[in-house]
C-alpha cells in the first residue's frame, strides 16, 4: 500500500480507526473524512476532513486524487429501527453512497472502490427460526437475498449501484462489496459494548435469547480483512468477510462472567426468530490466504480495557451558533446553516436581534431577542450561550465588533468561540484616518485621508464618517463646494481624494496563527446602497499578493472584506477593511472560499491546515442578489 492514495470515508468510526491506522503504518497517503472530530491516535500526517461528507466537493477529492476509496461511512440502529431512522438512513446511507460515487464514477485517477456491505442482505429465511439451533447456516455470496431492515436494504442498494456502475467503469475501475457479519470492537453501540459500559457502571445487562448464533468479527479483524482485499486487486465483485465460526449470546455472557464474576444479568426470550447465521468464507480465503485472527475471548479484553480508559462520551454534542445583528441577513444566515449543516445535524442557527420583528427570525433555527451591546454585560452573555449550548458567535455588524473583540478571550474561556478579530486590529480598521496611517507605515497603497478638506489635492473628492461602515451617507465623487456642504451632515467627516476605476472586494479568511487560508476577488459591478448586487468572482496574481502583504500587517482573525480600487492605470487602491463577513461575500463562499465551516471547526478544536480551499482562476461566477419570497403556513 505504500504511496497508494487512499480517501476512506467514516475513518474515525470503530472499523475506521483501526483500518487507518495500519494503512497509514504502511506508507499510504490518506484522506479521512467522518462527523467526528479527528481522533487523538490519528498521526499528523493524516489529512482529515470533519464534517458531513454529502457536502465535500468534486474539487476536493480531485486535489487528493484518491487511487482507492473506502466507503467506511454508515450509520446504525442495532435493535429496532425507530421511526427517524427513516431520514437518517437515506441521508447518511443510501444518499451518501449515491453522492460519493456521482463525484468519482467518472475520475481517471479511481482504480478501486471498496464497499463494507453487510450480510443483513440475506434472506432471514435462512437463518431465522422458531427454536434455538445448534448449528448456524452457512450463508454464501450466492444465497438468496431479501434484505431484513433499511440498513440491509441500503446495503443492497448501493451494491446494485456499484454494479451498475460496473458495467459501464469496469475498465476504469474495480469494485468489491464485502459482506461483513456481526461487527463489534472498541468504542462501538454494538451489544458487546454496552454491555461492558453497563458492567461498569455496575448496572444489570438485559440478556434475550442466549441461543442465538451470530458470526462475531472483530473490528480489527474487518479492518485486516480490507487490506487482504488491497493486496488481491483480483478480488472482485460480492465476498463475505466473518469469523465462519458461529457463536452464542450465552458465549458471550460466559466470557463476561469471568471479567465481572459479580455481573447482574436480566433475561428472557424475546418472541422473535432465533437468529443462526455464519459467513460462508471459502472464496475470501481462497483469494486471499488469510482468516480473521480473533475470536471473542481475545477481543472482549481489549474492549474492556478500552471503556475502562474512555473518558469522553459517543456521540455528537449540540453545538449552536449565534449570529447577531442579523436584521435581513438572510444569505448570511443560509450560509451559517450550511456551515454547521456540514459538521452534523446537530446544531442549530440562531439568530439574534434588537428587532423581535427581523426577517431573519422567520429563516434562522431559533431567535433571540438580544439587547444592545452596551447594554449586555458579558456575564449576561455567556449565560444565555450556556442556557442554549452556543459555541460560536459570528457578530455582523461594525458597530459591535469592540464590544465582542474586547470579550473574546473571556468568551473562549467558556468555550464560547467568536468570530472576531483583535480589539487593536478592530479599531484601527474601524477609524478610517487611522487606517490610512497604519496603511503608510506598513508601505501600503492607501488613499490619503485627511481631517481637513484643504489636506487633500485634486479636483473630486470623497467625504465618508471617520468611523464604522463607509457606505454609511458616504459622498462621492464631490466637487469642493459639495465636499463642504456633504461634511456638515456628517458627525467626524474624513476626506480623500476621489480615485476612480474598478471596484473590488476581496474576501479572505485568515486562519488561527494568521495564516490565509483563502481568498476570493470579486468585482462590484452594481452597487446600491453600498452594497454588491452584481458582483463577478475572479483572479488576480498581483491582487492576490498585495491583500498577503496587507494581512501580514495586521492581527486579524476570520472572514474580513478589503475595499479596494484599481485606476485607470490598473494600480491598486486600498479603501477600507471590514473585519467580518460582507453583504455580498456569499458569492465568495459558492467560490470555495468556507469562511463558517472553517470557523465552526477552529471553534471546536480542528486543525483546518489540510482543508482544501480549491478555486477555479480560469472561471468568472457572477452573482445577482435580488428579493425573494417566503411563504409561511399556519394553522
Amino acid at each position: 500500500m505504500k504511496n497508494q492514495r487512499i480517501f476512506i470515508s467514516g475513518g474515525a468510526g470503530v472499523v475506521g480507526r483501526e483500518l487507518v491506522s495500519e494503512l497509514h503504518n504502511t506508507g499510504a497517503s490518506l484522506l479521512v473524512g467522518d462527523l467526528k472530530p479527528v481522533p487523538r491516535e490519528f498521526s499528523s500526517g493524516i489529512q482529515y476532513r470533519q464534517g458531513d461528507l454529502n457536502y465535500i466537493s468534486k474539487e476536493e477529492l480531485d486535489l487528493f486524487r484518491p487511487d482507492v476509496f473506502i466507503h467506511l461511512a454508515a450509520t446504525f440502529e442495532r435493535s429496532i429501527e425507530t421511526y427517524e431512522f427513516w431520514e437518517e438512513n437515506f441521508r447518511h446511507n443510501i444518499g451518501l453512497s449515491n453522492y460519493l460515487m456521482t463525484l468519482l464514477k467518472d475520475a481517471s485517477y479511481l482504480k478501486r472502490v471498496i464497499f463494507p456491505s453487510s450480510y443483513l442482505v440475506y434472506s432471514t429465511e435462512q437463518y431465522s427460526f422458531d427454536h434455538p439451533q445448534k448449528k448456524a447456516v452457512r450463508l454464501g455470496e450466492t444465497d438468496k437475498i431479501n434484505p431484513r431492515n433499511l440498513i440491509g436494504s441500503a446495503k443492497l442498494f448501493h451494491e446494485m449501484e456499484l454494479n451498475f456502475l460496473n458495467a459501464f467503469c469496469n475498465e476504469q475501475f474495480a469494485t468489491v462489496s464485502l459482506r461483513i457479519f456481526r461487527g463489534y470492537g472498541r468504542g462501538s453501540r454494538c451489544v458487546i459494548s454496552r454491555w461492558i459500559r453497563a458492567l461498569l457502571n455496575q448496572e444489570p445487562i438485559q440478556v434475550y435469547n442466549k441461543a442465538g448464533l451470530f458470526d462475531y468479527i472483530y473490528a480489527g479483524d474487518i479492518a485486516r480483512g480490507i487490506i487482504k482485499v488491497l493486496e488481491h486487486p483480483d478480488l472482485t465483485g460480492i465476498v463475505n468477510l466473518g469469523n465462519d465460526n458461529a457463536r452464542s449470546v450465552g458465549d458471550v455472557v460466559n466470557i463476561l462472567k469471568t471479567y465481572f464474576p459479580g455481573m447482574a444479568m436480566e433475561e428472557s426470550d424475546l418472541d422473535i426468530p432465533y437468529e443462526a447465521s455464519q459467513a460462508n468464507m471459502d472464496l475470501f480465503k481462497r483469494k486471499t490466504g488469510w482468516m480473521p485472527e480473533l475470536q471473542l475471548e481475545d477481543a472482549i479484553p481489549k474492549i474492556i480495557e478500552y471503556e475502562k480508559n474512555r473518558k469522553s462520551k459517543s456521540g455528537i454534542p449540540a453545538f449552536n451558533v449565534l449570529v447577531t445583528s442579523a436584521s435581513g441577513k438572510i444569505p448570511l444566515i443560509e450560509s451559517v446553516q450550511k456551515g454547521v449543516r456540514k459538521i452534523d445535524n446537530v446544531g442549530t442557527v440562531i439568530a439574534a436581534d434588537v428587532n423581535d420583528q427581523c426577517l431573519a427570525a422567520y429563516f434562522a433555527d431559533g431567535f433571540w431577542k438580544m439587547p444592545p451591546t452596551d447594554q449586555l454585560s458579558p456575564e449576561d452573555l455567556m449565560t444565555y450561550c450556556k442556557k442554549e449550548n452556543i459555541g460560536a458567535i459570528i457578530p455582523t455588524r461594525d458597530g459591535e465588533l469592540a464590544y465582542f473583540a474586547t470579550f473574546k478571550q473571556t468568551f473562549e474561556k467558556e468555550n464560547v468561540h467568536v468570530m472576531v478579530s483583535g480589539l487593536q486590529a478592530v479599531n484601527t480598521c474601524m477609524d478610517k484616518l487611522c487606517f490610512c496611517t497604519c496603511m503608510q507605515k506598513n508601505g501600503l497603497p492607501a488613499i490619503p485621508t485627511c481631517l481637513h478638506l484643504e489636506d487633500i489635492r485634486g479636483d473630486a473628492f470623497v467625504v465618508k464618517e471617520r468611523f464604522g461602515a463607509a457606505s454609511n451617507r458616504v459622498g462621492i465623487n464631490l466637487t469642493i463646494n459639495q465636499a463642504v456642504a456633504h461634511a456638515k451632515l456628517l458627525s467626524d467627516p474624513v476626506y480623500q481624494p476621489f480615485v476612480g476605476g474598478v471596484e473590488i472586494s476581496v474576501d479572505i479568511y485568515i486562519a488561527r496563527g494568521g495564516v490565509i487560508k483563502g481568498m476570493v476577488m470579486r468585482t462590484r459591478d452594481e452597487v446600491v446602497n453600498g452594497e454588491s448586487r452584481v458582483t463577478t468572482a475572479y483572479y488576480d496574481k498581483k491582487l492576490q499578493q498585495l491583500c498577503e502583504r496587507f494581512v501580514k500587517s495586521f492581527d486579524l482573525y476570520g472572514h474580513i472584506m478589503l475595499q479596494i480600487i484599481q485606476d485607470t492605470q490598473g494600480n491598486f487602491h486600498i479603501i477600507e477593511c471590514n473585519p467580518r463577513f460582507g453583504g455580498a461575500s456569499t458569492l465568495s463562499v459558492f467560490a470555495g472560499l468556507d469562511s463558517f465551516f472553517w470557523f465552526l471547526l477552529e471553534a471546536r478544536g480542528a486543525d483546518i491546515t489540510d482543508y482544501s480551499f480549491v478555486f477555479d482562476k480560469e472561471k468568472k461566477i457572477k452573482q445577482v442578489r435580488y428579493p425573494k419570497d417566503k411563504i409561511i403556513i399556519e394553522r
